[in-house]
């Protein structure tokens, strides 16, 4: 699973996944200040997951339609980075093929899946 985590996603959750073996494209590492559009287009291309904590990309996805193989929104306002690291990292394991084609949201109560 080939996964871009865009700018706004705490670099710990980037280490983290690194560490578990996931090849990430860290927007932050090689194509800073990127709009979400082009980050979008971008994902679309390589082809590749999307992980952000930027709720724009929803509107991206439903309000215009933009093609993407799956994103998953991170959520987790109250969370440390370390928290959140381990939050997403247990959910790309265990719902990997759920999350592609999907908008996923998660957030301090629950993982919601929604298939695109």
């Amino acid at each position: 699973m080939k996964i871009i985590a865009d700018e706004s996603v705490d670099f710990a959750v980037i280490t983290t996944l690194r560490e578990a073996g996931f090849h990430i494209h860290a927007i932050v590492e090689h194509n800073r200040g990127w709009s979400d559009d082009e980050v979008l287009k971008f994902a679309f291309e390589y082809p590749a997951f999307l992980i952000t904590e930027d709720k724009d990309f929803g509107e991206l996805t439903y309000r215009l339609q933009k093609p993407n193989h799956g994103i998953l929104l991170v959520r987790l306002t109250y969370s440390s980075a370390n928290q959140k690291a381990k939050a997403v990292l247990e959910v790309i394991e265990n719902h990997a093929e759920k999350l592609q084609g999907a908008f996923s949201v998660l957030d301090e109560h629950r993982l919601r899946i929604r298939s695109l």
